[in-house]
């Protein structure tokens, strides 16, 4: 892999792990809080355990990726959270900018993951 070939793919790396992170600590923790993340997660029908592990997903699947820790198996397991993103906002449509969010970004993410499954760090 060539050294520009290197960068492009940290790059992706980094973004990603920091969205995840941010996702899981800002918005999840901080924003919302953990009890309101549960109260939506229980909303859509899931049990609370869900938001619990999606909360440590993001948050610790975020830190491992960014630092490039076990990236291809991180990568992987966070797909289920970012597959259960997509199909959290897939009735708003697809642009993500529409009312409660549409696909579009969490399905970018969703092929993000499966990238770096595949490639690594």
């Amino acid at each position: 892999m060539t050294l520009t070939q290197q960068t492009g793919l940290a790059l992706i790396r980094v973004t990603y792990g920091l969205i995840l992170f941010a996702h899981g600590y800002l918005l999840k923790i901080e924003t919302f809080t953990i009890a309101g993340t549960v109260g939506f997660f229980e909303s859509l029908g899931l049990p609370a355990i869900v938001a619990y592990l999606v909360i440590f997903g993001e948050v610790v699947g975020g830190l491992a990726i960014i630092f490039g820790l076990l990236t291809r198996l991180t990568a992987w397991l966070s797909l289920p959270i970012m597959l259960g993103a997509t199909w959290t906002h897939w009735d708003a449509g697809w642009v993500f900018s529409a009312q409660g969010g549409g696909w579009e970004f969490p399905a970018l993410l969703v092929v993000m993951a499966i990238g770096l499954g595949l490639m690594g760090g």
